[in-house]
């Protein structure tokens, strides 16, 4: 049994806070934090704690360019790191996120980074959004229809309608019926197959050339392209 004592710390930084300060009084989103400190307390899960807001920390509303939506963190040892897809420095790179980084050099003609750690992006503006942003260690889904859905559901709510241009990847079907909550009389909203293996050799993903268009969306509304 993995016990420990620390209870959830909502650290989602100023900006985010400003904007979900609703959220956070809602009984469901009482009841998950509730339910996550307990996992937490009883069970080892993923990411660290302190981390599982690290999406939000690193990329503040007003800063958002490009949404990336993942599922569910890694339910393996030191590889979830509190943002979607991305790794430790130190941890191998998974199969979906070297698809991802083969896409990248093919579309961009680029070297891809040596290592997994996706906080360069973060820090540029793409935010790194997992539906469900916590797990128990290996039993993947394990903290599935908690509450984190209705929670992250709104953060991409509140983004189509508060912010504008910008630029959602909706990668595999799970991403894709996110599509409603999403104005795409405002956004840019690209959509392909996941880049998990098994989707990305059957040609759901490769050759979407996601992060071109997002780049040439950006230069075209006179902002910095995101070096992937």
């Amino acid at each position: 049994m993995h016990k420990n004592t620390e209870i959830v710390d909502v650290e989602i930084g100023t900006s985010w806070k400003k904007i979900l300060n609703d959220e956070f009084e809602k009984d469901y989103f009482k009841n998950l934090m509730s339910f996550v400190t307990n996992e937490y307390q009883n069970h080892q899960c993923f990411p660290k704690m302190s981390t599982l807001f690290k999406a939000f920390e690193l990329t503040p509303f007003d800063k958002v360019k490009v949404v990336i939506l993942g599922q569910d963190p890694y339910h393996n040892d030191d590889q979830a790191d509190g943002l979607a897809f991305s790794v430790p420095e130190s941890s191998t790179i998974p199969p979906s996120l070297k698809n991802i980084f083969k896409e990248i050099a093919s579309d961009l003609e680029v070297k891809t980074a040596l290592h997994g750690n996706l906080e360069n992006w973060a820090s540029q503006g793409v935010l790194l959004l997992n539906a469900v942003l916590s797990v128990r260690a290996h039993q993947a889904g394990s903290h599935k229809n908690k509450g984190w859905e209705l929670f992250t559901n709104q953060v991409i709510q509140v983004l189509s309608e508060e912010r504008e241009d910008l630029i959602f990847m909706l990668w595999g079907g799970f991403a894709k019926k996110k599509v409603k909550l999403i104005d795409s009389e405002k956004h840019l909203i690209l959509e392909s197959g996941h880049p998990s293996p098994l989707s990305a050799n059957r040609g759901y993903w490769f050759g979407n050339k996601h992060f071109s268009q997002a780049n040439t969306d950006l230069i075209g509304r006179n902002q910095q392209p995101i070096s992937w």
